[in-house]
């Protein structure tokens, strides 16, 4: 590769010199923000020399080169560019401040929800399990093992504005435990709680309870001892207010009073404000956005759920589907059912089997080992590599997955479907949605059929299409079409019969070159990896490996080439010359080295079984990242084939990849 007319050629494709904010680079792509993005030619990106790929994400331009190569591209392209060397960090800043006001607040509601997740998924599971348990032992509702049980599943859901606290504030800054203690006031038992707002006066009739005081009263403005349980929106504004006061207190305290004044002075005025103003206000507010959300799915005929049902995969491409986190937070916060949820697995059940049509039909061997993956990963509700890897790539199976999506929202909605968590979708479903088994199954039958059949329609396989053609120009040519036409279609011949050894192997002569598994873990298709690149295998063939125990090891005897500062990445050529990329979590870059130890250098030699790196996995998922890990054969292009021979539970020094 010429590093410099790369560099020069994605320069002059993203607006020039005048058009470029920050720059920095990963292990793999060179990571940009431009002040204009209609300058951005991405077609013609692609078509430099070098580039594997290149797309937006998160506000910033990534233009994916691969290992080795990237760095030098890099150091060409900020000479050229005239601009600074950046950190990762700061293109990330740089970045989020040119995204619009809307996907910035989407990206902290799935900054702010995604973590407490898992909480809400045990909620959830434990009352489908309860549901399924009294349904076959009816006695069990009246036993003390119900009680317990009962009491664990409510627990997450009663305390949601103190999970909601906390991780709010880590993400704007502030003190976690005085987070705690906002949520826990609106919490509190001293205030009514919010689900018992109407109680039963003995008759049937609903009546407001009577325990409900007024704090205080001015003109028409009024704020009660009323509670905020399973509310969101108030909790999330009242903490971005406490980290504000708190931050500027740090600043104006004497350091020698600030342990005493800070914590007392946020406490007090957040904790005020959010009982006078925020919560009545923002749960008016939120009141009225779940009321919407409720219309939308609640509309006649079953509309509401096939316009979300369609649209749904959408939002993911465009990166705030984690807004619906909010939603269902609400739904389930207001003491019903989560409905949102049976709509947005018709959405991936859906892309799931439009992915799958293409496996089916597709008569590329590449094709068919992501493709197929990929389904089944959709059908466990990460949709992800179906979408990117497969579905938007080819587009009609994208198109045929939001027309399935569509109908099995439909469904959904017509049968009244609810859930009793967030979190999960597809298959894992049916453990959420008691009550509901055959309901559910009809809509995942409704999302796969319709999907599959219309992707299986609509998807026409290149090399078909090829023979197609070549058929309609020997029939409607003219003589000399017809030889010119002859001649293409032996070059074509040519090139299928050269593809069809090599996928056979005839060209690679001897035994197969052997890649070793690097960690303890679960050997994953590189399809299922969380990562649009990675799963489309841009960077090469290869598999994923979800680490256990955080050791990464030297998966064959060769050379460690390239260590990368911020340690998340490896690169290592065999001695038979096959590279590999190691690349520990997914968009790790950004942790900037944090929760890794190197125990090898860039340059050493290294043995197969040699401990490379540690890891402190639980620190690096605390803080918001996948653990997911790529072993990727960066020069699979000089091999007739690379495939994947392990999958599930592996042990450092298994053979995992082969490479022939």
């Amino acid at each position: 590769m010429d590093y410099k007319q790369t560099a020069q050629g994605v320069l002059d494709h993203v607006g020039g010199p005048g058009n470029v904010i920050s720059a920095a680079h990963c292990a793999t792509r060179l990571r940009l923000v431009i002040a204009d993005n209609s300058k951005l030619d991405k077609a013609a990106v692609e078509d430099v020399d070098g580039v594997k790929g290149c797309f937006e994400a998160s506000g910033q331009i990534q233009v994916i080169i691969g290992t080795g190569a990237v760095n030098k591209v890099y150091d060409e392209f900020i000479k050229m560019a005239g601009v600074s060397e950046g950190s990762k960090e700061d293109v990330k800043q740089a970045a989020a401040s040119k995204q619009n006001p809307f996907f910035r607040a989407i990206k902290t509601l799935g900054d702010i929800f995604v973590p407490i997740i898992p909480a809400i998924v045990a909620s959830g599971l434990l009352n489908g399990l309860l549901g399924g348990m009294t349904q076959l032992w009816p006695s069990m509702a009246n036993s003390s093992l119900y009680e317990i049980i009962n009491l664990f599943a409510g627990a997450a859901l009663s305390m949601l504005p103190i999970l909601i606290a906390i991780s709010a504030a880590k993400k704007f800054g502030g003190n976690q435990f005085l987070a705690a203690v906002i949520g826990f006031i609106m919490v509190h038992p001293s205030l009514v709680n919010a689900w018992t707002h109407y109680i039963d006066d003995g008759t049937g009739n609903m009546i407001l309870n009577p325990a409900i005081k007024e704090f205080f009263h001015v003109g028409g403005y009024s704020v009660t001892n009323l509670g905020y349980q399973g509310h969101v929106i108030p909790v999330i504004i009242a903490i971005l207010f406490m980290c504000w006061i708190e931050k500027k207190l740090h600043k104006a305290v004497p350091e020698m009073l600030d342990l005493f004044v800070t914590p007392l002075v946020t406490v007090l005025v957040t904790g005020l404000l959010t009982i006078a103003v925020i919560g009545p206000v923002f749960s008016t507010v939120e009141g009225w956005i779940l009321a919407a959300a409720k219309a939308l799915i609640g509309l006649p005929f079953g509309i509401g759920g096939l316009l979300v049902g369609f649209l749904y995969a959408f939002t993911v491409v465009a990166g705030f589907h984690h807004m619906y986190n909010m939603i269902e937070a609400q739904m389930l916060g207001a003491g019903g059912l989560n409905t949102w949820m049976p709509v947005a697995t018709a959405a991936n059940v859906a892309q799931g089997a439009a992915a799958m049509a293409v496996s089916f039909k597709s008569k590329n061997p590449k094709t068919k080992s992501v493709a197929m993956p990929s389904s089944l990963s959709a059908f466990l509700g990460i949709t992800e590599p179906a979408i990117f890897g497969v579905n938007v790539r080819y587009r009609t199976p994208f198109i045929a997955g939001c027309i399935g999506g569509g109908l099995g929202g439909m469904v959904a909605t017509l049968t009244g479907v609810g859930a009793t968590a967030y979190g999960v979708t597809g298959l894992f479903g049916f453990l959420i949605t008691p009550g509901f088994t055959l309901s559910y199954a009809l809509i995942l039958l409704v999302s796969f059929v319709a999907a599959f059949a219309i992707s299986f329609i609509l998807y026409k396989d290149p090399a078909e299409e090829l023979e197609r053609l070549k058929k309609s120009e020997e029939k409607t040519t003219t003589a000399v079409g017809e030889t010119v036409a002859a001649g293409a279609a032996a070059a074509a011949g040519a090139a299928a019969a050269s593809e069809a050894d090599a996928a056979s192997g005839t060209e690679a002569a001897g035994e197969p070159k052997i890649i070793y598994a690097p960690a303890k873990g679960k050997a994953i298709p590189s399809a299922e990896i969380q990562d649009p690149t990675f799963a489309a295998e841009v960077l090469g063939s290869g598999i994923g490996i979800i680490p256990e125990d955080g050791k990464i090891y030297a998966p064959f005897d060769g050379s460690l080439d390239l260590l990368y500062d911020t340690k998340h990445a490896l690169g290592l050529t065999s001695k038979d010359d096959v590279e590999v990329l190691i690349h520990v979590g997914i968009d790790t870059v950004q942790l900037e080295g944090k929760y890794f130890t190197a125990h090898a250098n860039s340059g050493d030699e290294v043995k197969k079984g040699q401990l490379l790196l540690e890891v402190d996995l639980a620190g690096i998922q605390a803080a918001g990242y996948k653990i997911d890990t790529p072993i990727i054969v960066t020069n699979t292009d000089d091999y007739a084939e690379v495939k994947g021979i392990k999958t599930g539970p592996v042990e450092p020094g298994e053979p995992v990849i082969e490479v022939r």
